[in-house]
């Protein structure tokens, strides 16, 4: 069997969107390509979490265009901070997106088992999904998605409101997903957080991209006096 073409470089181009005659996002563009994980970072309100439903293909733009490489389907997938579980077991969460992709019931098991195994959470399989702590929940949204193989994985704040322990368990999770090779693109408010994840750092202020760098050049010198001013904890206008 061939395997699937690249879907990455994604590019997005001019990207904008407003709501309720409101400017959201104006005139994003940007690359994303294949390799460790870009964390989209900002204050509140610059438009991270539209700029990620706009990629992922949730929201239509209202300007621009977002194109991604090879002529197949893309392979992307999305958590958000409040994951919602299925009113079943933890395994039977992994298992049920597994058979909507087609796998055959005995593959799906396999996969499933290996995500929870992966994640941590192989000894509550058979609990319910529901009943899990917020930190178990999140790690069990990340597996379900990595099951899929996804080559981009969008992640929307994933420790946001996790106690410190849960926030480190959740980071091991998101790094090992992209240590097999999925290009992680996920929004944070937590700069150290950034630190440790990123590879690069795209910034967003107002609704407008305005440094994307490899984070090591990023953090020891921002391009934007803006990005510089939030590193140093100020309130931008």
């Amino acid at each position: 069997m061939r395997a699937p073409e690249a879907a990455l470089p994604l590019l997005a181009e001019g990207l904008g969107y407003a709501a309720g005659g409101v400017a959201i996002l104006r005139g994003v563009t940007l690359a994303i390509e294949a390799g460790p994980p870009l964390l989209v970072i900002g204050p509140n309100g610059a438009g991270k979490s539209v700029l990620l439903r706009l990629l992922h293909g949730l929201l239509p733009p209202g300007a621009g265009r977002i194109h991604w490489a090879g002529p197949g389907p893309k392979r992307d997938a999305m958590v958000f901070q409040r994951p919602v579980m299925l009113r079943r077991t933890a395994l039977a969460n992994l298992e049920y997106p597994l058979a909507l992709a087609g796998l055959p019931r005995a593959a799906r098991r396999a996969r499933a088992e290996a995500a929870l195994a992966e994640s941590g959470l192989a000894a509550l399989a058979g609990r319910p999904a529901r009943r899990l702590s917020g930190g178990e929940q999140q790690r069990l949204a990340l597996a379900r998605a990595a099951a899929l193989a996804p080559e981009v994985l969008f992640l929307d704040e994933p420790c946001a409101s996790l106690d410190p322990a849960a926030t480190r368990a959740v980071e091991a999770a998101i790094a090992g997903i992209a240590a097999r090779g999925t290009k992680i693109v996920m929004t944070t408010h937590d700069l150290a957080q950034a630190r440790r994840l990123a590879g690069e750092v795209a910034f967003l202020h107002r609704g407008r991209l305005l440094d994307h760098a490899p984070a090591a050049a990023f953090f020891a010198g921002p391009a934007a006096p803006e990005a510089a001013a939030f590193l140093r904890g100020e309130l931008l206008a």
